[in-house]
């Protein structure tokens, strides 16, 4: 049975009003925070993190965004815009902002740095590419923040990890799997990045969901010994 086009308009509107509401009551940031909480623990973390890493990330935009919310990132050469995150060492999201394309890593990255500073107050080391140079670096230390800026070894031929860069890598590509994020598609930044929250939440979910199913299979030292024995015997 088709459902009315009015009717879909509505349920859109509504569920609009309903994100912009939660968005307003910091509900996704909760959520991001009491899960990344529960995975931390469950891998043995401290539930706050002690250090991060930054990035960013250039996107390009659907044709329903406005020019005056877009940019071209002159290195990348994309015309969108730029999601600037900061997660911590097991790739959970700790702080996102979302800018126009030709918004730099180091303008992005010092507004990260703030709220990361802010909200987890101790966190003092970060790790972040060359493209945060030492604007970046003078405003970490005056948040207590060492930023370690990682280099590629100028001598290395093709492909190697970059310790440390590759876990918000990770991130990015983990974000990537949500079709709603491929491209940006809000027609304000900060709708941007509250759907990046929301997939965060998801992601966060699902992992928690299989570090408990796993805890609850996990075979026992005695399970394994009988095992050994009906093997062996």
């Amino acid at each position: 049975m088709a459902v009315p086009a009015t009717r879909l308009r509505t349920m859109g509107n509504r569920l609009r009003t309903s994100l912009a509401a939660w968005q307003k009551d910091e509900v996704f940031d909760q959520l991001n925070g009491l899960l990344r909480r529960q995975v931390r623990k469950a891998e043995g973390r401290d539930a706050e993190p002690t250090a991060c890493i930054l990035d960013a990330r250039s996107i390009k935009t659907s044709a329903n965004v406005p020019a005056a919310g877009q940019g071209i990132d002159a290195g990348k050469k994309i015309a969108g815009r730029k999601r600037h995150i900061g997660v911590d060492t097991l790739g959970l999201l700790l702080a996102v902002l979302v800018t126009a394309a030709s918004v730099s890593d180091n303008a992005g990255g010092i507004h990260v740095l703030s709220n990361i500073a802010a909200d987890h107050p101790r966190i003092t080391k970060a790790w972040a590419d060359t493209g945060y140079r030492t604007k970046v670096i003078e405003h970490g230390a005056r948040l207590g923040i060492d930023v370690e800026v990682t280099r590629r070894d100028p001598a290395q031929k093709g492909f190697k990890v970059i310790p440390r860069r590759w876990v918000v890598e990770r991130t990015f590509g983990w974000l990537m799997h949500h079709r709603r994020l491929t491209r940006d598609y809000e027609t304000h930044p900060y709708r941007s990045a509250a759907m990046i929250k929301v997939a965060m939440v998801d992601l966060i979910s699902r992992r928690l969901t299989l570090l408990e199913e796993w805890a609850y299979q996990r075979p026992t030292p005695r399970m394994l010994n009988d095992e050994q024995r009906s093997t062996t015997g």
